[in-house]
């Protein structure tokens, strides 16, 4: 039987937790960060948790 491939993909994008959840890291942090407040900026850097239908996606592509 053959090995199951990752989605190299999704591994680049998405982190695998100790529970076994999945976080993503959060969008609009790359430019036009003058604008943005400093809270906002450092809410960025925290990964935002997947939801549950995207994590059903997720397991089939990170075995």
């Amino acid at each position: 039987m053959m090995k199951h491939k990752s989605h190299s993909g999704a591994k680049k994008r998405v982190t695998k937790t100790g529970k076994g959840t999945f976080m993503a890291e959060k969008s609009c942090k790359n430019h036009l960060l003058v604008n943005k407040s400093k809270r906002q900026k450092k809410l960025f850097r925290k990964g935002k948790p997947t939801d549950k239908t995207k994590q059903q996606i997720l397991v089939k592509m990170l075995p």
